[in-house]
């Protein structure tokens, strides 16, 4: 069987802080601090609601976490706002490297799955948006388990939804929290360090891979 990929989508494939622009119509010079609060408190949220068996979907931590944010600028945002930018998160923008990267990885022969926190209708119709749904041979959703990542759990899903074993699959994540859940689980993992100042966490696991693009996984990955 050839070596299968399973794909982050948020933070990996697609540009979280592609709502930045967004942002800036609607609050100026403090839209990037802003969309990082937002995201790590969306992120926050997911971790929180795994470990306390407490499940609500992505799209409600991500709205949730907007809410947190709004509270800690101190913005003001209408309920009309609010939902533009909910909307928007449906459709954020690929990475640069992105397509031309699967469309390499495609061609070689991997199998390519989209492996998300978010749910499989939203990952659908993200991809989809973002022109690289066709890549992949399906999604796979921690929805399915009502847990998030780096649920060990959630790994062991994928590896049986793929049909793949841990020795054949490789979690592909910007996140280092994402890949050291998935070695932690049996999978092998490259950690794409998509910038400089990106710091991995020092718990004594370490990736198999870091990359600092999509483009590079195809020389170091073996089919």
């Amino acid at each position: 069987m050839s070596t299968t990929l399973a794909f982050d989508v948020y933070g990996t494939l697609i540009d979280t802080h592609g709502i930045v622009s967004t942002l800036q119509h609607l609050i100026g010079n403090q839209a990037r601090a802003f969309s990082q609060t937002w995201r790590d408190k969306q992120l926050e949220y997911s971790f929180r609601r795994g470990l306390m068996e407490n499940y609500q979907t992505f799209a409600i931590c991500t709205s949730q976490a907007l809410d947190y944010a709004c509270t800690y600028y101190q913005v003001d945002l209408t309920v009309e706002q609010k939902r533009l930018l909910l909307e928007s998160y449906r459709t954020l923008p690929a990475f640069a490297d992105a397509q031309e990267a699967l469309t390499e990885l495609n061609a070689a022969g991997y199998r390519m799955f989209a492996f998300s926190n978010g749910t499989a209708d939203a990952v659908e119709n993200l991809l989809t948006a973002a022109k690289l749904r066709n890549f992949f041979h399906g999604v796979v959703s921690v929805d399915d388990l009502k847990s998030f990542k780096p649920n060990p759990a959630v790994y062991c899903h994928f590896l049986r939804q793929s049909g793949a074993s841990g020795a054949q699959a490789w979690l592909i994540s910007s996140n280092p929290f994402d890949i050291i859940g998935a070695i932690s689980a049996g999978m092998r993992a490259a950690w794409v360090r998509r910038a400089s100042e990106a710091v991995y966490d020092p718990w004594g696991i370490e990736p198999t891979l870091t990359v600092e693009s999509l483009s590079e996984l195809r020389e170091h990955i073996e089919i």
